[in-house]
């Protein structure tokens, strides 16, 4: 996109926007200063969000806009590029996944300066004396950016490196993102940068969501997650995002430094922090991180480290990665931020499970930049430990810089420590404690439960029954059609037409798929009932051992106990699920339905005696890996001893399980790495 010229267009500098009335304009004309106001809009849009010097205020902005925007309905003169897409397209079915262009992998981090230094020592050990860049770490959303001679085509979410979701239609409406670069660009350009919500843009969105009896947004990252991952355009162009560029994925041209990538990007027109610097050595790093780091309450977006970059392209291709990360970069993280506010309440929300969480009501307090008027007090005898109770002065966190928790009480209020209560908040049930856990047994009958029971029965780890989210869930239960699990399958047609928002197909659709999921494996049965401390892997173990759900759920604690992978606690966990009469009242109702069929495992013994865990997110359901292992005759369990042969490890994993690796000299393997052992013994995925 070339400059613009004041002299040629009008609505550059000091534009009039006291227009012709739209009826006595022609066709021509109509289309003639649309085009005007379509380049003057894209000027001022690179003015404000890349330049950061806007030459007009917003409500002459908003005027030239809302005049395209008229002439463009007028007289059918839209542009497929036009800055009035940015308001949203047509809703879609759902987000495809795409191939990126090149990996988009993770990085090493740490919150230690020594580690930092660790990683420089190794740098100039590979390929000697560096310099580097380095970045703020912002905590948005990963982007892959696309243009093709210099128009935009495509963007993808970071997914799991290698595929993403193409988030195209949704990208189009973030203003700071332009649909043509300018400039000597590139024929080919492929760009890595990160969505986020501004902070001052996420207080009001929140606080306009709390008006109209909306749950706010945990913090900013969730809510630009959220917000880009919706498949209806025109929600996505209702929320304020921002996106920062800060990395050239592939180019039809060579940028020799990182440096002179951050020089360039401006001039085609994409955003990049004004924080960014280029340092001689280690030294350096660490002080800019902690210059960051004092400033971080007065930026205008969430950060919780300083990336550091080596500087020279070539160096960094000789670097080389990891099967996950780059190694030639690395993250200075943050230590977790905290504040002191009071407890006004304490509230008890009821889980899935039944598990009782304990939440502090705080008086509203800024955690990061992020409102926080509600923290986990995680278990009972944590709030004793703590000696926590309503009107206590505690110090707020955020573990990870996102969870809100109580870390401490630095000024009493009150007497004692709170307490649960000794039935459900909900359903009046007995509560019992299971170690520092309190649940209630109330079970499937327990209509706090029932909305996320529904829910989970229905998702990719119960019976996968498509058309049954949460929002459908809630729908049905507020109409009264779901007052327990077994009313799935008394659902009919005519109920389901007169609710808002169903037709003739979206109601066909879900009783087929209820009808589908009559005949389910045991496995997925038992994993879909919700039974406390029974995941897919468990459920499988079950059905693998027992041959019909008569014989699990009449086993008693030693046949259980005998099951790989099931301890005391678990076995004593189903037994107990199953004595609660309430449960076995809704299990009983839902087999007057459905008919669960024990599966006999097809494959071979490829596998045989190896044991697997797997952790983090992986490029296929997790227990859908463990199924595949399984069939070739090894165990997938669910935690780490010195019995397990291999951890596999996906994007964003705890620290136990590697913990618990390192500990008991079990291998570590990548996702890729995992896949080529597979591939080595023969097995397709």
């Amino acid at each position: 996109m070339a400059e613009v010229s004041a002299d040629e267009n009008p609505y550059v500098e000091e534009p009039d926007t006291d227009f012709e009335p739209v009826a006595e304009m022609d066709e021509a004309g109509a289309s003639e200063q649309a085009e005007l106001l379509r380049e003057a809009i894209r000027h001022h849009d690179y003015r404000y969000y890349v330049e950061n010097d806007p030459r007009i205020g917003d409500r002459t902005y908003d005027a030239l806009f809302t005049r395209l925007q008229e002439l463009e309905e007028a007289f059918d003169v839209q542009t497929p590029d036009s800055p009035t897409r940015r308001v949203g397209g047509e809703p879609l079915d759902e987000l495809e996944s795409v191939e990126h262009v090149a990996p988009m992998l993770s990085i090493d981090s740490s919150g230690e300066a020594e580690d930092v230094r660790g990683f420089d020592d190794r740098i100039h050990r590979e390929v000697g004396d560096v310099e580097y860049v380095c970045d703020p770490k912002f905590d948005g959303l990963s982007l892959e950016v696309v243009y093709e001679d210099g128009e935009f085509v495509r963007a993808a979410t970071r997914g799991d490196g290698e595929t993403g979701e193409d988030v195209t239609e949704n990208v189009r409406t973030i203003a700071s993102i332009p649909h043509h670069l300018r400039g000597d660009y590139p024929d080919y350009l492929a760009v890595r940068g990160e969505v986020y919500l501004p902070l001052d843009a996420f207080t009001e969105f929140n606080r306009e969501r709390v008006e109209q009896g909306e749950d706010p947004f945990a913090n900013p990252r969730n809510a630009a997650a959220g917000s880009l991952r919706q498949l209806d355009p025109s929600v996505t162009a209702e929320r304020p995002l921002d996106c920062f560029f800060y990395d050239v994925l592939a180019a039809s041209e060579e940028f020799p430094t990182h440096w002179s990538e951050y020089e360039a990007l401006p001039e085609f027109g994409l955003k990049v922090n004004d924080r960014t610097e280029r340092v001689d050595d280690i030294e350096d790093c660490i002080e800019y991180r902690d210059e960051l780091m004092a400033d971080r309450a007065d930026l205008n977006y969430e950060i919780d480290g300083t990336v550091i970059k080596v500087n020279d392209r070539e160096k960094c291709a000789e670097l080389g990665t990891t099967a996950r990360s780059y190694r030639w970069a690395y993250a200075y993280k943050f230590p977790a931020r905290s504040e002191r506010t009071s407890i006004m309440d304490v509230t008890v929300q009821v889980g899935r499970t039944g598990r009782l969480t304990p939440v502090a009501l705080l008086e509203p307090v800024d955690v990061g930049g992020v409102t926080v008027s509600r923290a986990s007090l995680h278990n009972p005898d944590e709030i004793a430990e703590k000696d926590i109770n309503v009107g206590d002065e505690v110090q707020v966190k955020r573990a990870g810089d996102v969870i809100p928790y109580v870390s401490e009480v630095v000024e009493k209020h009150s007497e004692g420590h709170y307490e649960l209560p000794d039935r459900c908040p909900v359903c009046g049930s007995p509560v019992e404690r299971d170690g520092p856990i309190a649940y209630c047994t109330g079970g499937l009958a327990c209509t706090a439960q029932l909305r996320q029971a529904v829910a989970y029965y229905g998702s990719d780890d119960g019976l996968d029954i498509d058309g049954l989210g949460e929002e459908r869930v809630n729908q049905l239960i507020d109409a009264g059609l779901l007052e327990s699990l077994p009313d799935l399958y008394e659902l009919d047609e005519k109920e389901l037409l007169e609710l808002e928002g169903w037709g003739e197909k979206s109601a066909e659709n879900l009783l087929a798929e209820i009808e589908k999921s009559k005949r389910p494996s045991l496995a997925d049965f038992l994993s879909a009932i919700g039974i406390p401390r029974v995941g897919t892997e468990t459920a499988r173990e079950l059905a693998r051992t027992f041959e019909s759900m008569d014989d699990v759920m009449n086993a008693d604690s030693d046949e259980l106990e005998a099951v790989p992978d099931i301890g005391p606690k678990v076995a004593a966990g189903i037994r107990e699920f199953f004595d609660s009469e309430r449960n076995r009242s809704v299990v009983e109702q839902l087999l007057k339905h459905v008919e669960p069929e024990r599966e006999e495992v097809a494959g071979g013994d490829e596998l045989a005696d190896l044991t697997f865990v797997f952790t983090g997110s992986l490029s296929e359901p997790r227990s859908d890996i463990s199924e595949l292992v399984e069939n070739h005759g090894a165990n997938a369990t669910g935690s780490v001893s010195g019995n397990t042969d291999y951890l596999v490890v996906g994007e964003n994993p705890g620290e136990s399980k590697p913990n618990d690796a390192d500990e008991n000299d079990v291998p570590i393997l990548s996702e890729d790495e995992f896949w080529n052992l597979l591939e080595e013994a023969g097995i397709d995925r």
